[in-house]
């Protein structure tokens, strides 16, 4: 993989993460960031050139919904879970 698709690729990985991070709910927010590490280790070994662009422009198209849906999210905000709130010692 060429060093620059390599660090669009990275840059798009990292993107990706922090948008999660702005989901609201824990179960959204821990199932996107887990969605996103298992499909880029999945995709990691992939050569081929026209399928290194089409996941790419996957993955734009899904920051862009990520990116939507956090920001609907933030919206309609709902009460924290339990596992979300911090203990009281």
């Amino acid at each position: 993989m060429a060093a620059s698709r390599r660090s669009e690729v990275l840059r798009l990985y990292r993107a990706l993460l922090r948008e999660s991070q702005g989901f609201s709910a824990y179960g959204y927010r821990t199932y996107a960031i887990r969605k996103i590490r298992d499909t880029f280790r999945e995709n990691k070994n992939i050569q081929e050139s026209s399928e290194i662009d089409t996941l790419i422009n996957k993955a734009k198209t899904n920051l862009e919904m990520i990116h939507r849906q956090v920001t609907v999210g933030q919206l309609y905000t709902a009460e924290k879970l339990v596992i979300e709130c911090p203990q009281k010692v």
